[in-house]
């Protein structure tokens, strides 16, 4: 499925407000279809399961596709109102607001990439795919969300479990990268990027089939 030449000409501004499934929509479908996005951001807070100790939810998945499907800006937008809303149905813990910010950076930067960036080669999906993969876990799960948590917990106090890994394997007391190292390792976060990064390219194709959303991922 092709640009049209009104599509090519489409201010970048533009495209990174508006995904191709939006654009031209009325007022109304584009409240519906933020809408029905903001849901499935809401549904992800309560569904996660174990696989050999470590910890797995859709979180990631949902938001990168949430930014492909409506839009940099406003895949932001929901996936940080969906977070915060399934806070507040389900307030199990403490709002931490990095997290929330670091699932709609997921979509901002998803939504920047496939929709700003237009471009007919057929290799041209692969470069995103792998661009989002790369640019995402570096600036949301590094930059964002396990700097977060180390700093929340260098201001509580490190546990038991993380003082005696760093002074096992690093010696001394817990730094930046040694606490990162504990996270995506020994916790295992790694393997819930992996899982999610896989997800997202084996579906991508597709919801991008899907004819209603008209979405162009090249």
């Amino acid at each position: 499925m092709h640009y049209t030449k009104e599509e090519e000409k489409t201010p970048f501004w533009k495209r990174l407000l508006f995904s191709r499934t939006l654009a031209g929509k009325n007022q109304s479908r584009k409240i519906a279809y933020i809408a029905v996005m903001t849901a499935l951001c809401i549904a992800t807070n309560f569904f996660e399961f174990k696989f050999l100790d470590n910890q797995f939810s859709l979180t990631i998945t949902v938001a990168l596709l949430t930014g492909v499907i409506i839009g940099a800006v406003f895949g932001f937008t929901a996936c940080v109102l969906g977070d915060f809303l399934g806070f507040l149905a389900n307030p199990a813990y403490m709002y931490m607001p990095w997290v929330g910010l670091s699932t709609g950076v997921f979509a901002l930067l998803s939504g920047m990439i496939f929709n700003g960036f237009p471009c007919e080669k057929k290799w041209a999906v692969w470069l995103k795919l792998f661009g989002v993969c790369i640019v995402t876990f570096l600036v949301c799960t590094v930059g964002i969300n396990s700097t977060g948590f180390y700093f929340y917990n260098r201001a509580m106090g490190f546990s038991t479990a993380v003082l005696d890994y760093i002074a096992s394997r690093f010696g001394g007391d817990v730094s930046f990268w040694g606490y990162i190292v504990y996270r995506l390792i020994f916790k295992g976060q790694i393997w819930n990027s992996v899982f999610n990064y896989a997800l997202f390219i084996a579906i991508l194709p597709s919801v991008a089939r899907i004819k209603a959303l008209k979405l162009k991922i090249s």
